[in-house]
């Protein structure tokens, strides 16, 4: 809590909220919507449900409303994303997308900082295979 008796602002507020979630995942799915590496990994035809779980999960994840958990339970994003090749292609092609959408923001340095150092760690962290694309394991 602060000196008035407030407690400090979330990550989540200081951003701007949902507003700036969702522009930031909308543009991001913007650059997915035509990549031929990362579209062909999900499956809806429409990007319109990628799009709100993303949303839902980096508002939750950043301090803001618990909605994804109570829709979806915990996020396990290794285990939901397992199905899913996603070897260093993949993950620098999120990368650069979601670069980009970040840097639609215009956040001060600090906040956008924080939030890339985020995304980068996950990016990476999502990585579960070293295979380059359409390669097969030797049997």
């Amino acid at each position: 809590m602060t000196a008035q008796g407030k407690d400090e602002p979330t990550f989540y507020e200081l951003v701007g909220g949902e507003p700036t979630f969702r522009k930031l995942v909308a543009r991001f799915y913007e650059g997915v919507a035509d990549d031929t590496l990362l579209r062909p990994l999900y499956p809806e035809e429409d990007l319109g449900p990628a799009t709100e779980r993303l949303t839902l999960f980096l508002m939750q994840y950043w301090g803001g409303p618990n909605t994804y958990s109570a829709t979806r339970g915990h996020p396990r994003l290794r285990m939901r994303h397992a199905p899913f090749r996603v070897g260093p292609e993949e993950r620098d092609a999120w990368l650069r997308h979601m670069r980009d959408a970040v840097d639609s923001l215009d956040l001060p340095a600090d906040q956008e900082r924080t939030l890339w150092e985020y995304l980068e760690r996950a990016a990476y962290f999502m990585v579960n295979t070293m295979d380059g694309p359409g390669a097969t394991n030797p049997t």
